[in-house]
Order: structure tokens, then C-alpha cells, then sequence
């Protein structure tokens, strides 16, 4: 993500130490990072999609800072927190979706479609709230079999964050990110398209 001229770290610390004016800097800051955000993922969506990028940035503000409870460590611990969030509200919103749709079943979806490359890894809401669902489940899997590189999707997958903002929410290296990534998308990608065979 982007480099910030305000410390969004230090403006979390002292959040958490109970200083109301933190928040107060710290909130134009998060907005704007969670806009660009929620832009990137809703930008390739098809036409007509009714979950805006405002409202997608409002659901998923309040309920961070909804979150008083946590003690934030830094500003990947804050975004990885944010990465989960956001991939709640799409899932619920394609669930919505799908819930209105006439029979309400899924259909054969090309699951290649899904870009899951390093070199744009903000592409979580695209094509089809199929895909969504499909990539959700798979990773509710994948976090059943190892939490850590499930954890590395959602950052990277719903979050943006680079190797180095995710080694640091996760206290590993950039190297074992990197590799957990790639072990990963090759398993989501294979299991997204062994689904997918099943409903032929």
C-alpha cells in the first residue's frame, strides 16, 4: 500500500492509549487508503453492481473502529484487520445476491478468470459474485489446513498489502510470505476449479 505522510502506526498506539484526538487524524487518513481500496475492487466488477465503493468504505470503517477491544500492534495489524472485514462484507453482499437471484443456484464459472497474480493482487470482487463464493469457501478451507497462508491471501487478496506489510502483521519474513503465497494461490486455484468441475 501506499507510503503515508502520517505515521498511521504511532496514530494507532496512541488510539489505544485512549487519546481521542489520534482517532480523530487517523480517520481521514484510513478513509482515504480504505477509498483506494474499495475502488480496486469494485472497479472490474460488470455493470451495475450495487455495493458502491462509499458504502463499502463506510460498512468496513465503522466496523473497525467499532473494534475497541484490540490492541493495535502497528498499521499491517490495523489493514490485515481491515482485509478480513472487507472480504466479510463482499462474501455477505454476493450471499445477498445470490439469495434475490430467480432459483438462487450457482452456476459453472470459469475459475481461471480469477487474476490471483502478484502483480495485481486487488482483484477479490471481480467478474462474478460467483467467484467471490467460490474463492471464500476455498479459503475457509485453506484455513482449515493452514491458517498462516490463508491469512497471506486475505492481506494480499482483499487488503493489497505487500510482502513486507503482511511479514509484519504475521511476525514471519518477506521470503516465507512470498513462498506462502505462491503455495497458496496454486492450492486456492486448484481447489476453485475442482468446485467448479462439481457442478458440471
Amino acid at each position: 500500500m501506499a507510503s503515508e505522510p502520517i505515521d498511521i502506526t504511532d496514530l494507532l498506539l496512541r488510539w489505544n492509549a485512549g487519546d481521542a484526538q489520534a482517532l480523530e487524524r487517523l480517520t481521514p487518513v484510513v478513509y482515504e487508503e480504505l477509498r483506494k481500496l474499495a475502488r480496486a475492487l469494485l472497479q472490474r466488477e460488470r455493470p451495475g453492481h450495487t455495493l458502491a465503493a462509499t458504502e463499502l468504505v463506510h460498512e468496513v470503517y465503522c466496523k473497525l473502529v467499532d473494534q475497541n477491544k484490540v490492541e493495535w500492534e502497528n498499521r499491517a495489524h490495523f489493514f490485515g484487520a481491515a482485509a478480513n472485514i472487507m472480504r466479510r462484507v463482499l462474501v455477505d453482499h454476493a450471499k445477498r445476491k445470490f439469495s434475490h437471484k430467480r432459483g438462487g443456484s450457482m452456476k459453472k464459472v470459469a475459475m481461471n478468470h480469477v487474476a490471483m497474480n502478484h502483480n495485481d493482487a486487488l482483484q477479490a470482487a471481480q467478474s462474478t459474485s460467483e467467484e467471490l463464493l467460490f474463492l471464500d469457501t476455498a479459503l475457509d478451507e485453506l484455513t482449515r489446513i493452514d491458517a498462516r497462508k490463508a491469512k497471506v491471501v486475505e492481506m494480499k487478496f482483499f487488503a493489497g498489502m505487500t510482502n513486507k506489510e503482511v511479514a509484519r502483521a504475521l511476525g514471519t519474513s518477506d521470503a516465507t510470505v512470498e513462498r506462502d503465497w505462491k503455495m497458496a494461490r496454486a492450492w486456492l486455484i486448484q481447489s476453485m476449479n475442482a468446485g467448479n468441475s462439481a457442478l458440471e
